[in-house]
């Protein structure tokens, strides 16, 4: 076993607070990292206060990882100590089911091994996140961070970015596509880099005029502001597919309106109950209306070598472990652009400041 440091909740109601703990031995088939960089995602603020009643307490979030390879069990050929690699949100599957043989393990039939607030396959020990100062993960796992991407501003690549890439391949997003994306936070503005780095046209859909600049900084080529009636009236049935990004529950019929014949409605935002939908706006233009959940292994590698050929990377704030609950508190308030990302020395230097105390 070995000693690790990280940032824990104890309860719903508690902060997030210094927590020691162990990691496990390396297994034959396991690679230990040395976190870098970690991104904080609104699921981390969800799972700590227990939003989804499915919390294993103390929670130790994080699964936007990247790092420095440190040691290598004796079967991994694919790193070797001092490699940079990534973790995501999944860090075990069966690996036997339809969906993990189809490279789909996030939709593994026997459920996946989440990063944090899952169990162990093999021993039942709970798992622990990347607000930590390293990690130990099956090989098959991990993924290979390319040259050239930025490892800082790289982490919400694990998640934000392979929620995003995964239905715009899904649904062969291309040049010639026309893509709306509803919504413009971590998400969203993933969404638009993504969509227009494949060759789509990108309309945002916003409530907020405000947005607009951004919008069309990120790479969007179009802005919809969707109070307005007339403009939404106009767009009708312009659209292959809504990249639907937001975060709470909302009428999707509105831009159900937008689709043209055979377009989908991907919800990847939403995780709770949603107003019903009249089912004349599927069947009379073949619409569908989906979700989608995070990436496989091979999608996710595939995601980041595309970013680092295209230069395309998350728009980040990079923060302190100690800040971490206040950075909680912004997120609440939609007060980042757009994604947090802890720089894990900070970690090290609090686990150095204990040692000297000690000493």
């Amino acid at each position: 076993m070995s000693r690790a440091i990280g940032y824990a909740a104890q309860s719903a109601e508690t902060p997030l607070a210094t927590f020691h703990f162990e990691r496990r031995d390396l297994r034959p088939d396991d690679v230990a990292i040395d976190i870098l960089y970690c991104g904080v995602c609104h699921s981390d603020l969800h799972q700590v206060r227990n939003d989804w009643n499915n919390t294993i307490y103390p929670s130790l979030p994080g699964h936007e990882i990247v790092g420095c390879v440190t040691a290598v069990g004796s079967d991994v050929t694919k790193f070797k100590v001092g490699d940079m690699a990534a973790v995501g949100c999944i860090v075990d599957s069966c690996m036997k089911c339809e969906p993990c043989c189809e490279g789909q393990e996030q939709y593994c039939s026997h459920l996946p091994t989440m990063t944090y607030n899952g169990k162990d396959r093999r021993d039942d020990s709970p798992t622990y996140g990347g607000y930590s100062d390293h990690v130990v993960v099956r090989d098959l796992f991990v993924l290979k961070l390319p040259d050239g991407l930025d490892p800082e501003r790289a982490a919400p690549l694990l998640c934000a970015g392979i929620t995003t890439w995964s239905p715009l391949r899904r649904w062969r997003v291309g040049p010639g596509s026309r893509v709306a994306v509803a919504g413009l936070g971590g998400l969203g503005h993933m969404g638009v880099k993504l969509a227009a780095g494949l060759g789509a046209e990108v309309t945002v859909l916003t409530t907020s005029p405000s947005k607009e600049k951004d919008a069309l900084a990120l790479g969007a080529h179009k802005v919809l502001i969707t109070k307005d009636r007339p403009a939404m009236k106009q767009a009708a049935r312009s659209f292959d597919l809504v990249l639907d990004t937001i975060p709470v529950a909302h009428d999707v019929q509105p831009y159900m309106h937008l689709l043209k014949v055979h377009g989908v409605h991907v919800i990847v935002g939403a995780i709770e109950p949603l107003p019903s939908v009249h089912s004349m706006l599927l069947v009379a233009w073949q619409r569908s209306l989906a979700g989608s959940m995070i990436g496989g292994i091979a999608e996710t590698q595939e995601l980041l070598d595309f970013c680092a050929a295209k230069n395309i990377l998350p728009e980040t704030e990079t923060i302190a472990i100690q800040d971490i609950n206040h950075a909680f508190e912004r997120m609440e308030r939609s007060d980042v652009k757009y994604r947090f990302v802890i720089d894990m020395a900070s970690l090290k230097q609090e686990l150095s400041a204990e040692a000297a105390a000690t000493a």
